[in-house]
């Protein structure tokens, strides 16, 4: 790396307070820390799909962003950070511009797992020099904690209410960054700020300096849908962690590579037990959603394993 962990707090801040989020939102923290990671001398230009962030961030005429800006809709926020990226290359050559830009895209679950996706597989794929960042909150927050195909089996969600009818929505979380290293790019890594910040720093850095399509994913919490208190964040993160419900892993140039085991692999109603979204998995009778849970866990942890081999 060519800064010491120590130095890349000390830079300037390149997304900087008075924007509008909630506290204890885990999409300021893994902003801050994303932009954080850029070389002072180099400049960026952010693509934000609409969600949580943008409406928060930008309200005209007024920013957090200390960089370049520019709202995309939920849907295009990868062909939009393309085009941009291949504007960019055509003036350099023409030397019309000489300064170094990186290209980054932030987008929630909504707009990346889903609405978002047809366009970001199409950016990866056609190889556009960007970075884009998934600030993984889990459902469409920013509308009304409706569920997405991020959101975990058996969260309460206001479109799958726990109830006498369902318990919560019904369907496992799509694994995207998996999705994501099918496409073959040079690097897709996952991590979160509070499991373990130097883990995220670092793939943050490679992920802007890896040239080509690159995506990072990150479990990011949200106090209003999970239901936790604001002080709680980083010990949410951390149990994500070592519960293996969000392990840390990179896959470069098609190599799997796992950043972290636990030396105690924890129970998942752990990291459950402090979000009101599963409070009803703990009621009496309910106990065969935590072990369905775990069962799902420890299958997709073997499997990453197995890659990671």
């Amino acid at each position: 790396m060519a800064y010491s962990l120590k130095q890349q707090v000390e830079k300037p801040e390149r997304f900087v307070g008075g924007h509008r989020l909630c506290a204890g939102c885990g999409a300021a923290i893994t902003v801050r820390g994303v932009m954080r990671a850029l070389k002072p001398e180099d400049k960026a230009v952010v693509v934000n799909a609409t969600g949580c962030l943008e409406v928060s961030s930008f309200l005209y005429p007024y920013t957090a962003w200390e960089d370049s800006y520019i709202h995309s809709a939920f849907e295009n926020a990868g062909a939009t950070a393309g085009g941009v990226e291949a504007a960019y290359r055509v003036l350099k050559k023409k030397g019309k511009v000489n300064e170094t830009f990186k290209f980054i895209a932030f987008g929630g679950d909504g707009g990346t797992y889903d609405i978002g996706f047809q366009s970001l597989s199409g950016a990866m794929e056609r190889g556009h020099d960007i970075v884009y960042v998934c600030y993984d909150n889990e459902a469409y927050m920013n509308t009304g904690v409706q569920r997405s195909s991020s959101t975990p089996r058996f969260a309460d969600a206001t479109t799958t209410p726990a109830g006498s009818i369902i318990p919560g929505k019904p369907q496992n979380k799509k694994d995207l960054t998996a999705i994501m290293a099918a496409h073959g790019i040079p690097y897709v890594a996952q991590t979160t700020f509070l499991g373990n910040f130097k883990d995220f720093h670092e793939k943050a850095e490679k992920a802007i300096y890896t040239e080509g399509p690159t995506f990072l994913n990150v479990m990011s919490p949200c106090p209003r849908g999970w239901r936790y208190e604001t002080e709680d964040i980083a010990e949410i993160c951390k149990l994500a962690v070592d519960t293996c419900v969000w392990p840390l892993f990179e896959v470069v140039d098609g190599v799997w590579k796992l950043n972290y085991e636990p030396r105690k692999k924890l129970p998942v109603e752990e990291y459950l037990k402090k979000q009101g979204r599963f409070r009803h998995m703990f009621n009496p009778g309910s106990e065969w959603m935590i072990e369905e849970v775990q069962k799902h866990v420890d299958k997709k942890w073997e499997a990453l394993l197995n890659k990671c081999k």
